[in-house]
């Protein structure tokens, strides 16, 4: 099984992102979330200082380790979802979500942009309770400033790792930006 299931507190080798080096003695902690096309995602979240790694893939479905064919199909009930692991020292869960919220449009129902489909749909999947109130705590947020927020907030998903590898890191090997996500100032 290609799926990630291990605790919230990691330990992991040494690997860099932006510059950021994992600490094999560290602990670092990890979030889960989709909005559209993981490519966009992961490439504002990977901006984040403090986020050690990321990874693209699929989550919220009921199909094991599904393929890329098969989630863009629309019948594995999987989200293209970003996997983020995190320095907690320097950033948390919470900046987390206001990044994800602030980088795509929470309103819209099974789409982003111009990509249509419940695979592109706009979820936070918690892996504890505490992720679970922090998500719950930022989409209130949301709502009383009057946005019809359609994430949904999911727990116990769990993440499969895209296994074709152009999909990782897609904007920094290939460049430019993301078409379906926009950074806009929320909080």
């Amino acid at each position: 099984m290609k799926a990630l299931i291990f605790g919230l507190s990691l330990v992991l080798s040494a690997v860099s992102l932006n510059g950021q080096k994992m600490n094999k003695d560290k602990n670092y902690e990890r979030a889960l979330f989709a909005s559209g096309c993981y490519w966009g995602t992961e490439y504002y979240l990977q901006k984040v200082d403090g986020v050690i790694e990321t990874a693209v893939g699929y989550a919220g479905g009921s199909v094991a380790d599904p393929s890329y064919r098969e989630v863009c199909s629309g019948r594995t009930g999987h989200a293209e979802t970003v996997e983020v692991i995190f320095d907690p020292s320097k950033t948390d869960y919470e900046t987390l979500c206001k990044i994800f919220y602030e980088t795509h449009d929470p309103t819209q129902v099974n789409r982003q942009g111009p990509d249509i489909g419940t695979q592109y749909r706009s979820a936070i999947f918690p892996l504890n309770e505490e992720q679970k109130a922090i998500a719950e705590k930022v989409t209130q947020i949301l709502r009383d400033k009057g946005y019809d927020v359609a994430t949904e907030i999911t727990t116990n998903a769990i993440f499969y790792r895209e296994q074709e590898e152009y999909h990782h890191d897609y904007y920094d090997k290939k460049g430019g930006v993301p078409y379906c996500h926009k950074y806009t100032e929320k909080f």
